[in-house]
């Protein structure tokens, strides 16, 4: 039994975990690098082991950066099954052809307006490809045991990230290795608490928040006290979030307020076709968060939903007051960053960021006090207040993995400590050898550790 980490190693991107037991190769997520260019620059070089090579991939959940290099690989030669929950796998029909559709309005764009240095930009793949992996996939239920080889058993266990969102855990002969995926937190208003683990002998754990606590502060107050200072000065709110959960949370936030009548009635917009396929996917499975089917309803019908491309336009000519939320979620594409165009350099408007914003991507440089960044190839001036909800993270901070590893009776024999910028896994990292007395490790891109 061997695992190559060949993703989210000191990065929050590009979640890769090739597990090798006997002859049969397992792939662990699938995920797009994002943010810095040497990582980004991975997508596009050789795979690390030939597609064809790999029996199965099975997805922890639907997200981008553990998904998204799913139509790569496949269109290179991958021909086994894609495993996930059944949400997960519809999510992902929603995700992988918006990707692929992205990425080929941004080698479009780039060629009409010649700021690629590529002749021509091409993407690195197309909706038609991303459909086309979408056909191997199958969905499976949670916390059942499935028979992937002879002694290889696999089980998906709630993780309360987002909808869908699976630990994987795989059992080898007598060895069980876990991966934690994006570990959910216990008291989010919408996702269950993530599943108690009791144990493994091997961990692989993320560490977004690694070195970091989230704030003891209410986001529905941060947000009515942003929108109420915006709205008196006549701006426009624009909220730029990631389509599957961050939506559908700041979707019952402004439901929760309009209710008691905290913010004005401006209208709000939802503009993302995704996100609103994403927030029907929402709605299916009420037995997998905590709101009934009809509240539910009420929260989805709190905004307008904005289909088509010409009315997301028409958007930015409305000039009096609104609030748009708009994927992607760290900026890297899609329709929000024509609304950060039309609205950023406007000091009375302001931008609200409701999650982790990796390094190299736009998101960061703006939270970081950046005053002009690009896009579509021109400078866009910062003028607008720029604000950060500090409370709305989906992913666990480090005391609420700590508490969650304390349920842990069979204590591993390594953790391996990934899906975190440098400063937060070696954080997480010190955290755990020092309560626990666990042995960790921080992987480093292409590392090989032989298991059992």
């Amino acid at each position: 039994m061997k695992l190559t980490f060949l993703g989210a190693t000191k990065t929050v991107t590009g979640s890769k975990f090739l597990l090798t037991c006997g002859t049969r190769k397992i792939l662990i997520d699938c995920g797009l690098f994002q943010g810095l260019k040497e990582l980004r620059l991975r997508n596009w070089t050789k795979f690390p082991i030939e597609p064809h090579l790999i029996d199965t991939v099975i997805l922890t959940h639907a997200h981008i950066d553990h998904s998204g290099y799913l139509p790569v690989l496949v269109k290179n030669g991958f021909a086994g099954k894609v495993y996930c929950s059944d949400a997960t796998k519809e999510l992902c029909e929603i995700l992988l052809p918006d990707s692929g559709y992205l990425q080929e309005e941004e080698a479009k764009f780039a060629n009409k307006y010649g700021y690629s240095k590529h002749k021509p930009a091409i993407p690195l793949y197309t909706r038609a490809e991303a459909e086309k992996s979408l056909e191997q996939f199958r969905a499976l239920g949670f916390r059942k045991s499935y028979k992937l080889g002879e002694d290889t058993h696999l089980s998906l266990i709630p993780a309360g990230h987002i909808l869908g969102a699976s630990f994987i855990q795989f059992k080898y002969y007598e060895t069980k290795i876990l991966f934690s995926g994006d570990l959910g937190r216990p008291h989010d208003p919408i996702m269950q608490t993530p599943s108690v683990i009791q144990a493994a002998d091997y961990l692989v754990l993320e560490s977004t928040y690694g070195n970091r606590l989230h704030q003891k502060v209410n986001p529905m107050d941060e947000l009515a006290e942003i929108i109420n200072r915006t709205i008196k000065r006549e701006g426009t709110i624009v909220v730029p979030a990631f389509a599957v959960g961050r939506a559908q949370h700041l979707l019952y936030l402004l439901y929760l307020l309009k209710k008691e009548n905290r913010i004005p009635s401006v209208p709000i917009y939802l503009d993302s076709p995704m996100a609103k396929s994403a927030t029907e996917i929402f709605r299916k499975y009420a037995d997998l968060h905590r709101l009934d089917a009809e509240l539910s309803k009420k929260v989805t019908e709190v905004a307008i939903m904005v289909n088509t491309k010409e009315d997301s336009q028409a958007l930015d000519e409305i000039t009096t007051p609104k609030i748009i939320i708009s994927a992607s979620g760290m900026l890297e594409g899609g329709r929000v960053l024509h609304h950060i165009k039309q609205f950023a350099p406007d000091p009375k408007n302001t931008i609200i960021f409701a999650g982790f914003q990796a390094a190299g991507t736009r998101g960061y440089d703006m939270i970081n006090g950046k005053k002009t960044i690009k896009a579509f190839g021109e400078p866009v001036e910062i003028n607008a207040e720029i604000k950060v909800l500090n409370n709305m993270s989906a992913h666990a901070d480090y005391d609420e993995i700590l508490d969650w590893l304390a349920h842990f009776n069979h204590y591993p024999r390594k953790v391996f400590i990934t899906h975190g910028e440098p400063d937060a896994a070696l954080s997480l990292k010190e955290k755990i050898e020092s309560k626990y007395g666990w042995s960790c490790v921080i992987p480093e891109y292409m590392q090989t550790e032989t298991l059992a």
